[in-house]
């Protein structure tokens, strides 16, 4: 492994140091994941009346050392956590009391729950990771004698136990008898060194990294590596795409909404074509921290015939029963969890991991791409091993992770939800994408306008987080690009449950005037686009089998049209009837259709082109620049209308708020009294 320390870094603060450290561990993989791995500095600060005080700075729970800054570095007084090894025991709740009474600010965040293993250690700087290469070597059978042929006796050994006081203890006393050691090995959960600042702490972590990865290497020299068997069914991509996903998202979200990503790169399909496959998967996770994500096994299906959805309803059955009966032989006073996979490996197909959003289920893919690293490289040093059925369930069922799952905050309207926005690039397309993302939603953000649609994904994705919405490239009056968008949909997330139909354009012109060009470009866009985007949408909430939603973004004009807008008007009627079929026709299984009627939403829209101003001015017989004015007086509320009220509407129609609404038709007009509902 190489080692990134730049020698010509300065650092005006200590803390500094430990930042850095962190952020370059945090960037290698290989080292650690997603918010793992620990680290510590002791420091010399003054207390309220400017007696000097040692303390040590800690990282605080759920922070990334990728993305790290000091203050998530909350600081312990040393004077109050150190003497508490001479305490036989204590418990979870006990330890996690007296963390927050020793903190130095009240406010920090709450420090890492191995604190005490940090401070048992005596030394100024302690670095923990889960590296890929300590757990291949921690994780294989006779692992003991396979630790001391890979190090010798330069490290300390500390059996498995889950992290705690009582671990903390044990690496603390096993210091205190090999002080001279230059690390020390936790089995199953990693590799612990430490130094007089964190440079030296980084560099003996890399030196000892890279004496496994070398250990590793020698060993498959000499050791047959296991074969495998790459074979991709046929239409692989299409299967696991376009036919699996979906009914898989169905199964998996019976409870609440999850989110699926779906891999089939060549290292994943040969590690699910392995002959061992159907035993190295059902051995357990590499470390307990992945547990927490992954659940301890993967479901393991085989080619899935002629009947896939089938087949694959029934694996997951008896996933659900193994999993229920692993409760049951080791269960307390706990309520049982989600008894369904995370991680789904299909022979031929790839592998799909899930969570209760895209970021959940991206975490979980890159775990256990890692797993399956440390699976085939145990496997080359004797064999995979790792966590007993009892040491699982007790890291799954930990009280202290139980309790953190009570402090999530209530889920957004569109948590989890995935929803697919045309025309999303401007105007009210673009206002709904972005609201829709403020509620919890993953956003497709689709537009014939590429560019456009990049920046408003972007935007949100800035805004919100990893994978909240992806730009797709539509042109909703082609086919073969419609089915293209919900196509990536379905690769990108693994599913649906909003599709807002929004892309329209505007034509003018008198009948008398009008080109059949045109005519016939209005019906394309405002009337066949949305029967193709209503098509591909029922397609995938007939094989999710959860129900689903859809938003038409109609206009007044379906029941007042308006003279001069005789292609818009009739395009748009058809539209409104068309939502009316697909209420009809999805009622059966849970599909809502209803529509937004808007007027003169005249701020960034599309539909209101310098031609279409002038010309709808010049049918009311006025100036241009009187066109809003008009349009504010003539409702009843005397209102402007903004897209950001479309988006209210559409929310509300999207979401369980209109539970029992389907085939209606909600006016934002401001009031107009030709075009009340009737």
């Amino acid at each position: 492994m190489l080692n990134r320390w730049d020698p010509a870094t300065t650092f005006d603060l200590p803390l500094d140091e430990l930042v850095y450290q962190s952020r370059l561990v945090g960037a290698e993989e290989g080292l650690v994941l997603w918010g793992g791995g620990n680290n510590s500095l002791e420091l010399t600060a003054l207390d309220l009346v400017g007696a000097a005080l040692e303390i040590l700075h800690i990282k605080g729970s759920g922070s990334d050392m990728k993305s790290i800054v000091p203050r998530q570095f909350p600081a312990v007084r040393l004077d109050y956590v150190r003497p508490l090894i001479q305490r036989s025991e204590m418990s979870d709740e006990e330890m996690v009391d007296i963390l927050a009474r020793c903190l130095i600010d009240p406010s920090s965040p709450r420090p890492s729950i191995e604190t005490l293993l940090h401070a048992f250690i005596p030394r100024r700087a302690v670095l923990h990771t889960h590296a890929d290469a300590i757990l291949a070597v921690t994780n294989s059978r006779g692992r003991e004698a396979t630790v001391q042929a890979c190090f010798g006796d330069d490290l300390i050994v500390v059996p498995y136990r889950r992290p705690g006081f009582a671990l903390s203890r044990l690496v603390g006393l096993a210091y205190e008898e090999q002080p001279g050691a230059v690390g020390l090995i936790l089995m199953n959960h990693g590799l612990i060194t430490w130094g007089d600042s964190p440079r030296e702490a980084y560099d003996s972590h890399i030196e000892l990294v890279s004496r496994a990865e070398e250990f590793i290497w020698r060993s498959r020299k000499v050791v047959a590596p296991s074969s495998s068997r790459i074979e991709v069914s046929e239409n692989a991509d299409q299967l696991g795409v376009k036919v699996l996903a979906p009914v898989l998202r169905g199964l998996l979200s019976q409870e609440r909404p999850m989110v699926l990503e779906f891999d089939d790169s060549p290292e994943t399909l040969a590690f699910i074509g392995r002959n061992d496959a159907s035993s190295v998967t059902q051995i357990g996770p590499a470390t307990p921290d992945h547990l927490l994500y992954t659940k301890r096994f993967p479901l393991l299906v085989g080619p899935l015939g002629n009947d896939p959805a089938s087949s694959l309803s029934a694996a997951l059955e008896r996933y659900r029963g193994s999993y229920s009966g692993y409760f049951e032989r080791n269960k307390g006073k706990e309520e049982m969890l989600d008894p369904l996979p995370r991680v789904i490996l299909a022979t031929g197909v790839g592998m799909w991991t899930a969570g209760r959003d895209a970021r959940g289920a991206r975490i979980v893919r890159d775990i256990y791409r890692h797993t399956m690293r440390i699976i085939g490289d145990a496997a080359e040093l004797g064999g995979f091993a790792t966590l007993t059925e009892r040491e699982a369930y007790d890291a799954e069922y930990w009280p202290l992770e139980l309790y953190k799952l009570t402090l999530l905050p209530r889920d957004k309207d569109l948590a989890g939800r995935i929803v697919l926005v045309t025309g999303a690039a401007s105007g009210i397309g673009r206002v709904i994408a972005r609201r829709f993302a403020a509620e919890g939603a993953h956003v497709m953000v689709c537009d014939i306008d590429e560019k456009g649609a990049e920046d408003v994904a972007s935007s949100i994705v800035d805004a919100y987080g990893l994978r909240r919405a992806t730009a797709v490239s539509m042109d909703v009056t082609i086919p073969a690009s419609v089915e293209a968008a919900f196509l990536t949909t379905l690769r990108e997330l693994g599913g649906l449950d909003v599709v807002v139909s929004n892309a329209g354009i505007a034509s003018v012109g008198s009948i008398d005037t009008l080109p059949l060009k045109e005519w016939e470009r209005s019906l394309a866009v405002n009337t066949t686009g949305h029967f193709l985007v209503a098509r591909e949408a029922m397609r995938i909430f007939r094989a999710q089998r959860i129900g689903g939603n859809m938003v038409f973004m109609a206009t007044k004009n379906v029941t007042a049209p308006g003279k001069d807008f005789g292609a818009y008007s009739v395009s748009k009627a058809a539209e409104a009837q068309l939502c009316r079929i697909v209420a009809l026709e999805g009622g059966e299984i849970g599909v809502r259709a209803n529509m937004v009627n808007p007027d003169a939403v005249l701020g960034g829209s599309g539909l209101w082109s310098d031609d279409v101003r002038k010309s709808r001015a010049a049918a009311y017989g006025f100036a241009v620049e009187e066109l809003p004015a008009y349009y504010k007086e003539r409702n009843l509320l005397k209102v402007e209308v903004t897209a950001e009220d479309v988006a209210e509407a559409a929310l509300f129609l999207a979401t369980s708020r209109s539970a029992k609404t389907t085939g209606a038709m909600i006016p934002v007009d401001g009031g107009l009294r030709e075009a009340f509902p009737r």
